[in-house]
């Protein structure tokens, strides 16, 4: 009979602890309800007081933004040396920067988009819930299932 190995618990991160973890990346995913169907985009971001800012242009996203601001927001990561992953979940409303005072904080977020092209709109999403799991990535041979043949 095989021995189980143990492993340690998943640990459920407290909002501090999201925020901290989304402050250490700049990639991540924005998915909003076009109709009856998700459409997941990547972005890059920035933290700014309990809020993630992003930029975008005119197109699908922004498109969909206006007419349904409701979304969810997923970034991620992993320390290769000590092997934690994490992941941060966002459900929110997207708002867009709107307003001379708006325009004006948007220079001190420092956020540059990867993409080329015009991304003018900066958008903020308010959360209604964070949350957030960090959990030691497990070696391949403890979830593998080896088939016996007999």
């Amino acid at each position: 009979m095989e021995k189980q190995q143990r492993h340690p618990e998943t640990e459920v991160l407290e909002a501090h602890q999201c925020w901290e973890q989304l402050r250490g990346v700049s990639l991540g995913h924005v998915a909003v309800s076009h109709g009856d169907q998700p459409r997941i985009f990547p972005i890059n971001f920035t933290v700014d007081h309990g809020t993630v800012v992003f930029r975008t242009g005119p197109g699908n996203k922004l498109d969909i933004l206006r007419r349904q601001p409701n979304v969810a927001f997923e970034a991620d990561g992993v320390d290769q040396e000590s092997g934690i992953a994490w992941s941060v979940m966002i459900e929110g409303t997207a708002e867009l920067f709107q307003g001379i005072e708006e325009l004006i904080d948007s220079f001190s977020l420092m956020l540059f988009p990867w993409e080329p092209g015009p991304k003018d709109q900066f958008v903020r999403i308010v959360p209604t819930s964070v949350t957030g799991r960090r959990f030691h990535v497990a070696e391949p041979m403890t979830w593998w299932k080896h088939m016996k043949h007999g």
